[in-house]
């Protein structure tokens, strides 16, 4: 089992960067793959990035060429660097982890508020 903790979120300018930091506690964090997830008020959760066990990353269209996720697994942590930030980024952003070893699982993180407002 693998305990997740986000940190970093705030309120930011149309424009401006943000950093996100994820910090996994209890389980080899090395073999999770990791995703960043946020969900804006009345919309469903949505994946933003995803980085794997492997270090190969994806990303959706909305946030391609301005965030960039990252993992350091002597830190047992995962990142998501944002930049050009947009009002429609506003959401709360979830840590996510999965791994298979004979089951599926997966574990979120309690969120993380980013306001971008002028």
């Amino acid at each position: 089992q693998v305990q997740l903790v986000e940190s970093g979120g705030g309120l930011v300018q149309p424009g401006g960067s943000l950093g996100l930091s994820c910090a996994a506690s209890g389980s080899t964090f090395s073999r999770y793959d990791m995703g960043w997830y946020r969900q804006a008020p009345g919309k469903q959760r949505e994946l933003v990035a995803t980085i794997t066990s492997l270090h190969i990353t994806n990303y959706a269209d909305s946030v391609k060429g301005r965030f960039t996720i990252s993992r350091d697994n002597a830190k047992d942590t995962v990142y998501l660097q944002m930049n050009s930030l947009k009002p429609e980024d506003t959401a709360v952003y979830y840590c996510h982890a999965t791994i298979l070893v004979g089951i599926f699982r997966e574990y979120w993180g309690q969120g993380t508020q980013v306001i971008v407002s002028s």
